[in-house]
């Protein structure tokens, strides 16, 4: 399973165990993430380590200093591979 980080503005809009779809967004040379209805979005990845699943699970929520994260986990291996 691969578990990837995502920053949220605010807390409240998820849950533990929630499935949300996840939508690929490219930049010049590499692609981001958001997760559901702009509930959450994600660090910029290189080519090679694209999200290629469609959906993922929340398995964490947390505040941190430096804001409300959550962690979700996809059904590929670390390298975006499917599994």
């Amino acid at each position: 399973m691969r578990r990837e980080e995502f920053k949220m503005e605010r807390t409240g809009l998820l849950q533990v165990g929630d499935v949300l779809p996840v939508t690929e967004g490219k930049l010049p040379s590499s692609y981001y993430y958001t997760l559901g209805k702009a509930y959450a979005m994600s660090a910029n990845y290189p080519v090679g380590e694209r999200i290629q699943s469609e959906k993922g699970r929340v398995v964490e929520v947390k505040e941190t200093p430096k804001g409300y994260f959550v962690t979700v986990e996809f059904d590929e291996s670390p390298k975006g591979e499917r599994i």
